[in-house]
């Protein structure tokens, strides 16, 4: 709990900046909003996709501090931070080019196709700065150094409102000052982690990149990205198909899924010390202590989940209200609330086991088991598609039911992970 407290603190604060940029780009005009769900879209495909830059280090620095291998630990550190740099550079060139291409992928034209344009080539800037502090979290998740990041990013992303609010209200500069607002913060970001783990990185052997360092994370991360990918899948495809339905689809649709990212983030609060925990335990050989360890993160992950859902369930008529004016939209994200509400239960366990099974390095299991799931709800998505009507209820009931075969397949894997074998 003493690390749960301020994990749920940084990981609520990490999707404020789509969360902030949602509110106010909302008040601009809905061409505005269902733009910004393209491009937020595409950015979280990157970023989530370059987790495995948080979720590796922290396991692999957790395990050689249980092991008592402090200068094993440091070198994970400088080769992470050397690999965000060698993977966020060429990200963002690329990003930047085929801002718009991808954009029009997902459904975009006319003005949201342009706004979405707009905010993604911008956002790209700010690609390199969000690897490196994922990288430099999971440094400090690692050694279990958790009130730092609450405290950087919390400030990060009230530089980022500021900013925000100067940029769209005071200088009118519209989705493009949005969008700068969020590279500043997230610049300064990267430079005080890069700051504040430096005297954990003080014992490497080398401050170089070397293949023999970073191959490790690489091949956690090779298993990792066929799980975001395929995560990601079924996001990118809910927006897809919210873009083919209407425009207010599309902007409700971005509306509650930066509450899903939100308030299911919050859920990983017990689900991340639980990758440090586990991944010492395991260092040390304890098995039966793990295994403890994963039996109260889900018991405390559902207490948690019943108070978000409940709060889920009473706010969903007026909380649209927070985000836009437009009827339409609000009708449609209330629909979506209820379902987001019901997801609470079945996310609690999905994360808490996710953060167990990455504290014990099985990331085998969790890229192949996402495919499995992807391939699962392609059909309803089919349906969806098919069957227009459905709108956004179709859409969040298939969400629904994805989570709830995470929940099965984790807690089944889980067992069988810490069973002493």
């Amino acid at each position: 709990m003493s690390l749960a407290v301020p994990a749920l603190g940084a990981l609520a604060v990490e999707p404020l900046y789509v969360l902030v940029d949602t509110a106010i780009v909302g008040r601009i005009g809905t061409a505005q909003l269902a733009g910004l769900a393209l491009a937020a879209t595409v950015l979280s495909f990157v970023v989530v996709g370059s987790n495995f830059l948080a979720y590796g280090t922290t396991e692999r620095v957790a395990r050689r501090v249980g092991a008592g291998d402090q200068p094993g630990a440091a070198d994970v550190g400088v080769q992470a931070l050397w690999l965000s740099v060698l993977v966020g550079t060429p990200a963002a060139i690329l990003l930047a080019v085929a801002a718009r291409p991808i954009c029009r992928l997902l459904g975009g034209s006319g003005d949201v196709l342009r706004h979405a344009g707009d905010y993604l080539q911008i956002s790209a800037v700010g690609i390199p700065f969000v690897l490196v502090t994922l990288a430099a979290v999971g440094v400090l998740r690692g050694v279990s150094a958790y009130y730092l990041p609450l405290i950087i990013l919390f400030l990060s992303n009230l530089v980022n409102t500021v900013l925000e609010i100067v940029f769209v209200f005071g200088l009118d500069l519209g989705i493009p000052g949005s969008a700068w607002s969020t590279v500043i913060a997230q610049a300064m970001a990267a430079v005080a982690f890069g700051v504040v783990i430096r005297s954990h990185l003080l014992p490497a052997a080398t401050r170089r990149p070397t293949r023999a360092g970073m191959s490790p994370l690489a091949n956690a991360g090779r298993h990792l990205m066929l799980r975001v990918g395929a995560m990601l899948a079924v996001f990118g495809g809910s927006t897809a198909i919210a873009a083919r339905i209407d425009e207010p689809t599309l902007a409700a649709h971005q509306i509650v899924l930066s509450l899903f990212t939100f308030l299911a983030l919050s859920l990983d609060a017990l689900a991340v010390p639980a990758q440090t925990l586990v991944a010492e335990d395991l260092g040390r050989g304890s098995i039966a202590t793990a295994r403890y360890l994963a039996s109260r993160a889900i018991r405390l992950s559902l207490a948690a989940a019943t108070v978000l859902a409940l709060f889920v369930a009473v706010s969903a008529p007026w909380l649209p209200h927070a985000f836009t004016g437009d009827a339409a939209v609000v009708s449609r994200a209330t629909t979506a609330l209820w379902f987001l509400a019901v997801m609470m239960f079945p996310a609690a366990i999905a994360f808490t086991h996710d953060g167990v099974l990455i504290g014990a390095g099985d990331y085998r299991f969790l890229g192949r088991a996402a495919l499995g799931y992807l391939i699962a709800v392609a059909p309803l998505g089919v349906l969806v598609l098919v069957f227009r009507d459905l709108g956004i209820a179709g859409i969040w009931a298939a969400f629904t039911v994805w989570m709830i075969l995470r929940a099965a397949a984790n807690h089944h894997r889980t067992n069988r992970v810490l069973s002493g074998v």
